[in-house]
């Protein structure tokens, strides 16, 4: 059986759909279907932001937006110049989803679910007459004159235009370097760290800013810090992860984590303050009440960690508890010994070489008519809504490539 369209999408996820439905609402008379390997569509979408769906980020600016892209900072700066995080919202609310900004500037619909993004989807592929093809796993690419054959492993399928958005997926990267693409090897790219450590053992559900240094490599975040159960997690960690993702890869996730639990203060600094407090406070117990902007619990932790008693008092402290307690609190070094998945988070740094496609279009600059979309490429974010904003971009943008063509 060969089914002909005149645009395949293989991938029903966040950008299969929006390039579909940018596509059909550009130039209705097109065919255009969507292959799905599963047996559902929008799985991603479902789980994403604990079932509520982070839509987008509430920056509007193309040059700020482009910061939070570990991978694809410069190639994404044109792209956001015509499609952002405004262009965004627009799009879903005249599409009757309405989004609201949370204080950290996540975006979500006012109703907190992702099925509102998906019933959105799913009606106006409906509406579009877009056929979506759930269970059919890509086999095989054949690239002829003017033509892509798709086989999958229940029927072929032909069409004039091919676009790609299965994300991270190993299969397609194969089939694809097959076709002279580079794949950049994936690796995890949002993660928290497995710690093991006596100061942080019983303080689960702490946290606190602080600056973060990968010991021996020019990696360095801020950010809350959250201590977990399992070690440290938290916007900081999350952010050092995902800008050092090979290279704490490359380190098999073995590695020293430098801690300053005051952020930007400098150990001359602690020490300057701590000798201040030991003359202002001497009758009062070192670890009764933290001086600084951090929990109580996490303070106490780190004054035993330097040595000093329970019942200490600050007149009493030696020059080499005072240097100890410094060194805690400015440069703490924890060993972290790998890593566990965020949450509901699978992103990957990796896939198809930047350099080998387009970014006006998203065409490949290898093959004419073959468009890309979404993760697949090597292209990454920090979490808080950016993955999905360059899935409606890269979309938006296949969209305009294909339907002015």
């Amino acid at each position: 059986m060969n089914s002909k369209y005149d645009i395949i999408v293989v991938g029903g996820g966040a950008a299969g759909f929006f390039t579909a439905i940018n596509i059909a609402e550009q130039n209705p008379k097109l065919k255009i279907a969507i292959l799905e390997r599963g047996k559902n569509v929008l799985e991603k979408v479902r789980i994403s932001g604990g079932g509520r769906c982070n839509v987008t980020h509430a920056c509007f600016v193309p040059n700020d937006l482009v910061k939070f892209y570990p991978r694809g900072e410069k190639e994404l700066r044109g792209p956001f110049h015509q499609f952002c995080s405004g262009d965004t919202i627009e799009w879903f609310e005249k599409r009757g989803v309405e989004l609201k900004i949370e204080d950290d500037g996540r975006m979500f619909p006012i109703s907190d679910s992702s099925q509102t993004i998906i019933d959105c989807f799913l009606s106006l592929t409906q509406k579009l007459k877009i056929e979506v093809l759930t269970g059919q796993s890509v086999q095989s690419l054949f690239h002829g004159e003017n033509y892509w054959k798709v086989e999958t492993n229940h029927e072929t399928f032909s069409c004039q235009k091919l676009v790609m958005t299965t994300g991270s997926n190993p299969k397609i990267w194969e089939l694809l370097a097959a076709m002279n693409h580079t794949i950049v090897p994936p690796v995890p790219s949002l993660f928290t760290f497995n710690v093991k450590d006596a100061r942080i053992k019983d303080l689960m559900g702490v946290s606190a800013f602080a600056t973060v240094k990968v010991k021996d490599a020019k990696l360095e975040a801020s950010g809350p810090l959250l201590i977990t159960h399992w070690g440290m997690s938290g916007p900081g960690i999350l952010r050092l992860s995902a800008w050092g993702a090979r290279i704490l890869a490359e380190k098999n996730y073995q590695f020293v984590l430098e801690v300053n639990w005051l952020n930007d203060i400098t150990f001359e600094e602690a020490m300057e303050t701590l000798k201040e407090l030991k003359q202002e406070h001497a009758k009062k117990v070192v670890s009764k009440k933290s001086p600084f902007d951090f929990p109580n619990r996490l303070w106490e932790s780190l004054v035993l960690a330097s040595g000093i008693g329970n019942e200490t008092k600050w007149a009493d402290l030696s020059k080499k508890q005072l240097t100890d307690l410094a060194d805690q609190l400015t440069n703490g070094q924890f060993q972290v010994n790998g890593k566990s998945t965020f949450k509901e988070e699978f992103v990957t740094a990796g896939g198809i070489d930047l350099r080998e496609i387009n970014f006006k279009t998203m065409q490949s600059k290898l093959h004419e008519n073959l468009f890309f979309a979404g993760e697949i490429v090597n292209i990454d974010a920090i979490t808080g809504g950016f993955n999905f904003q360059n899935a409606w971009t890269s979309g938006f943008i296949v969209a305009n490539a294909i339907t002015a063509l």
